[in-house]
């Protein structure tokens, strides 16, 4: 059975203490690691934190993976002020499952809410078709209601 690869690469530029860039890769028994975990501005790996940060597991300013947590997030299970995924919770959720102040997915739960069942102050969904969430809809995000 083959063992499997390790992937270990930084950038030799240094900015505010971190790496450019890094990437972590598969496991590092020299290391001890189980998982690679990079750490930079811009971080690939098992799990990564950074500015952009793109993993499995991904915490940064923008994270990108199955599990992302920051400003911006997109994954799986994206938790974030701007949150896209499967499943997202933020102040603005975009998901199949969306909870956040303003939720727009399959299942949206927010202040406003847009989505086939949608549950919140403001909401239109199959059943429901608020006048204040059509404003607010039509206003901040024309592109799901045309006039």
């Amino acid at each position: 059975m083959a063992q499997p690869t390790c992937i270990r690469r930084r950038s030799a530029t240094i900015c505010c203490g971190l790496p450019l860039w890094e990437i972590a890769c598969g496991p590092d028994p020299e290391r001890g690691e189980l998982r690679g975990h990079a750490r930079a501005i811009v971080a690939i790996g098992d799990l990564a934190t950074g500015v952009v940060a793109v993993a499995g597991i991904a915490r940064g300013i923008v994270a990108v993976g199955g599990l992302a947590q920051g400003i911006v997030a997109f994954g799986g299970l994206a938790t974030g002020v701007l949150a896209i995924g499967g499943v997202a919770l933020g102040a603005i959720a975009l998901g199949g499952m969306a909870v956040g102040g303003i939720a727009v997915g399959g299942c949206a739960v927010g202040w406003y809410a847009f989505g086939g069942a949608a549950f919140g102050h403001a909401v239109i969904s199959g059943a429901v078709r608020d006048p204040e969430a059509e404003e607010f809809f039509r206003a901040w995000l024309p592109w799901i209601m045309p006039r």
